[in-house]
């Protein structure tokens, strides 16, 4: 009769192949930590950092500008709902859609064109069109903007979440725009002059 061994010997893996299997492991790790939770959309430019945003001047802004040598010709100037600002000698300048440095460049042309020799222009946002926020907070409506400001200091603002708000995402709807866009509701996620902000309700 034939020897039948009670065992076979455990043949472990090549060490190449557990280093292999290490690699892939942390990978994969290491993506499910960066990348965005399931069923959440990439929150494109919600989710800049400060340093990335250029802020676009919008109906509702006031201004505050300096012609150097000038005290006449500055002031404190709203950008009216046609995007424009009425201002002394030049009479009405486009502001919607410009960053600040854009509109003083447009500003210093407009008074070299017949009124000043190398004019010296600056130009300050002193009050910001407001924002809104909606939904489960404790007091949804309008608030002034701050300079900054992120999704969580939007929700303090309007005295935090209810206890049915889904507290890890909301919804924003920038100016404009014809859809609201998921975004996380952490301290990067910034919020935008006029940008419209939903918290929902969590489901569980």
């Amino acid at each position: 009769m034939a020897h039948i061994p009670l065992y076979r010997p455990v043949e472990w893996p090549s060490a190449r192949a557990l280093c292999l299997l290490v690699s892939l492991c942390a990978g994969s790790l290491a993506a499910c930590a960066n990348g965005p939770p399931p069923g959440m959309a990439s929150a494109g430019p919600q989710a800049s950092s400060a340093a990335d945003y250029v802020y676009k001047l919008d109906a509702g802004d006031k201004v505050q500008v300096i012609v150097f040598g000038e005290m006449d010709l500055g002031g404190e100037y709203v950008v009216d709902g046609s995007g424009y600002v009425r201002l002394p000698l030049i009479g009405q300048l486009q502001a919607a859609g410009l960053a600040l440095n854009e509109f003083e460049a447009s500003m210093k042309a407009a008074l070299e064109n017949g009124y000043l020799r190398n004019a010296r222009v600056s130009v300050e946002v002193i009050n910001y069109r407001p924002f809104y926020i909606l939904g489960q907070v404790n007091r949804p409506g309008e608030y002034p903007y701050v300079n900054g400001m992120s999704v969580l200091n939007a929700v303090a603002v309007a005295g935090g979440y209810t206890y049915r708000a889904n507290e890890s995402a909301v919804y924003i709807r920038r100016r404009g725009a014809s859809a609201e866009r998921l975004a996380p509701a952490n301290q990067v996620t910034r919020v935008q002059p006029g940008d419209i902000i939903t918290v929902r309700e969590r489901f569980f």
